[in-house]
């Protein structure tokens, strides 16, 4: 299963996770927060994008096998989100 996306094609096969999430800045510190925890706690830190992440890591790895796509707004993330879930409710 490919997902083509904006920034090109994604593979959909071997994927250990798929999650979205928000990139944020707190205090010189970048990390990828939950969607519901930015809900929570977003407006005490720097907001940098929301991302969807497609994770091809196997467990107990340590090197991250992972494709990232950016958004500016959540709206556009929940597109994408809802784009890929059409490919697993087949």
């Amino acid at each position: 299963m490919i997902y083509k996306s904006k920034d090109g094609d994604i593979s959909l096969e071997n994927l250990t996770r798929l999650y979205g999430a928000a990139v944020i800045d707190m205090q010189g510190e970048i990390a990828e927060m939950s969607l519901e925890w930015f809900d929570l706690y977003g407006d005490k830190v720097v907001f940098k994008s929301f991302v969807l992440v497609f994770d091809y890591t196997p467990p107990g790895e340590d090197v991250r096998d992972k494709k990232v796509l950016e958004f500016q707004t959540k709206e556009e993330l929940l597109e994408s989100m809802n784009e890929v879930a059409q490919f697993f409710q087949k």
